[in-house]
């Protein structure tokens, strides 16, 4: 048996989606921040590797604030498997975009590794995505917006 709990790893995981929601939706990125320990490790593939939740908080408000970004508004999970001896959580993550209202939905998976720390924390996360595909959709739905701004 794991040091947690599947029920814990769950709770943990659901608050972790909330946050994220709001952050995207909101653009308040601290209540995701949080889910983090103070000495957590955050590995993107494309940004390179944080130490510390502050830094992860810096992080993830100085690239989500600015447009395109600013509109990935969504961040709903395909699939997730827990491994409860480890207290590890891996997912398929959808980078989605904000509803253009043309029928498209413009969104990219990545792959996410949570380590747990217990207390409703994470100490390590790291992201895995095709940097090409996610630019490409981005740029489709940029595409798209601008076509319906000129249609309008």
């Amino acid at each position: 048996m794991g040091r947690w709990t599947r029920e814990e790893l769950e709770t943990a995981f659901d608050k972790y989606q909330a946050a994220a929601l709001k952050g995207a939706q909101q653009g308040d990125w601290r209540d995701w921040a949080d889910m983090f320990t103070e000495d957590a490790t955050y590995f993107e593939h494309q940004y390179g590797r944080f130490w510390g939740r502050e830094a992860i908080y810096n992080w993830i408000c100085g690239v989500m604030k600015p447009y395109p970004a600013s509109s990935m508004t969504a961040f709903p999970i395909r699939w997730y498997s827990i491994d409860e001896e480890k207290g590890w959580i891996i997912c398929e993550v959808l980078n989605r975009m904000e509803d253009l209202g043309n029928g498209e939905i413009y969104e990219e998976p990545n792959i996410t590794i949570l380590h747990y720390a217990g207390n409703g924390r994470f100490r390590y996360e790291e992201d895995a995505y095709d940097r090409q595909r996610m630019g490409a959709m981005v740029v489709r739905w940029m595409q798209a917006s601008k076509a319906i701004d000129a249609s309008a």
